[in-house]
């Protein structure tokens, strides 16, 4: 069968560097970093004391009181990024057909505060369960993508994709996947995290997964370089509307770029390591760039994982140069992790817009808080170290990997 072409026709996000799209790009090619101290818990105790928070959030300006009590933050976070988004396609009730419109939304953990509030709680009581009834819609990962289908009346595919840090990338390649066979012709994909509360940073902690430079956090979050000792964590929501072209074109449709195709892979290694050659990271890339029927040398920018941690940036390095061989050196690679923090679940969502940004403003976010070289990573690499780079961008290439190994890729490419 003829594949459909799938393009870009709406974004909306809100996370540390801004609560619209055009804070979120005005802050990426400033290099902004959006870490400070935590202010969502008392972290006093906690090895990590500070993270990329959503700054100045009041839910209230978004929702009335009885909303905000039904939803978590990272339902917040998806209908507020959402209805920028598809205000941003420019899409009307008259040009949808429902049943052919859907939602596919990413979300690492879920309510995973909401849970530990509700377990505390009962915890401090004489044991008798007193759990409130918005504590499992309000929890679970899936509820981002159904509450964003009631409130626009999607009737097509409705569901979430959970694979830790890969989670939003796979929504963004099952929903490209869905228009380009032909069975949907609109849908809203993306992915939104709230992770900032105890049981995270206290688990992540355990592993020695984040920084701990407390003294100066926002220089904490430094992939490829030297003295990087960890991720730091961020929140918030990242909505791509993708389209099928001849449906966006008839409505004469504002269309940033084309999605190209997408990758998925294993590295069948470890729970939280990557492969040490970067295997599994070399293979998505491949599938991904073999999918959008583009050859390596056409991809100018990668948004690379790059959480910040010592083996993470080592692998994905050693990936990059297995894929494009000499193009690597040509190559602009930059982590936006350094500015945003990583935002889990929502990660591949906010880094793929930061993809198609860049592409269409041929400007490529700089890397920031990089000082000093790392002699395991090539140095001849363009991590465009601190400063932003303008430079023609035809395709762009955004990875995400999780722990279990999973990993997603996806090209987004000039029309």
């Amino acid at each position: 069968m003829e594949l459909k072409r799938v393009v870009v026709t709406g974004m909306g996000s809100i996370n540390p560097l801004g609560h619209n799209i055009a804070e979120f790009w005005e802050s990426l090619k400033n290099g902004v970093s959006g870490a400070g101290p935590i202010t969502r818990f008392n972290c006093e105790k906690f090895k990590t004391r500070f993270a990329c928070e959503v700054k100045d959030y009041d839910p209230s300006k978004y929702f009335d009181r009885k909303t905000i009590s039904k939803f978590d933050l990272f339902t917040q976070f998806a209908l507020i990024s959402t209805e920028e988004g598809f205000k941003d396609s420019g899409l009307t009730e008259d040009q949808i057909d429902m049943e052919r419109a859907g939602v596919i939304w990413g979300c690492g953990i879920g309510g995973i505060n909401v849970m530990t509030d509700e377990v505390l709680e009962f915890g401090r009581g004489d044991g008798t369960p007193k759990f409130s009834p918005f504590f499992i819609p309000k929890m679970i990962s899936d509820i981002a993508a159904g509450q964003i289908s009631m409130k626009y009346g999607f009737r097509g595919p409705n569901y979430a994709t959970v694979s830790a840090c890969a989670s939003s990338t796979h929504a963004i390649i099952d929903a490209f996947n869905w228009i380009r066979l032909g069975k949907a012709d609109v849908m809203i994909t993306g992915g939104s995290e709230s992770p900032i509360g105890i049981a995270a940073f206290a688990g992540f902690n355990s592993m020695k997964a984040l920084s701990t430079r407390n003294d100066d956090p926002q220089h904490a979050s430094r992939p490829f370089d030297k003295t990087r000792d960890g991720f730091v964590i961020g929140e918030g929501a990242g909505c791509l509307v993708l389209e099928e072209y001849e449906h966006a074109k008839a409505r004469g449709a504002h269309i940033y770029c084309e999605v190209g195709g997408g990758g998925a892979s294993a590295d069948a290694h470890h729970i939280t390591a990557p492969h040490p050659e970067g295997k599994g990271a070399a293979q998505v890339m491949k599938m991904a760039i073999d999918d959008a029927g583009i050859k390596p040398d056409d991809i100018d920018y990668i948004n690379v994982h790059g959480t910040s941690t010592g083996l993470g940036d080592k692998a994905e390095a050693l990936a990059i140069k297995q894929v494009f061989g000499e193009h690597a050196y040509n190559l602009s690679i930059s982590s936006t992790k350094s500015m945003t923090g990583h935002l889990l679940g929502g990660a591949g969502a906010i880094e793929s817009i930061a993809c198609v940004l860049a592409m269409i403003n041929d400007t490529v976010p700089p890397t920031i808080n990089f000082e000093t070289p790392d002699p395991d990573i090539d140095p001849n690499l363009d991590i465009t170290p601190n400063v932003a780079k303008k430079r023609s961008i035809r395709a762009a290439l955004n990875n995400t990997f999780g722990f279990g190994g999973h990993n997603a890729s996806v090209v987004f490419k000039k029309l």
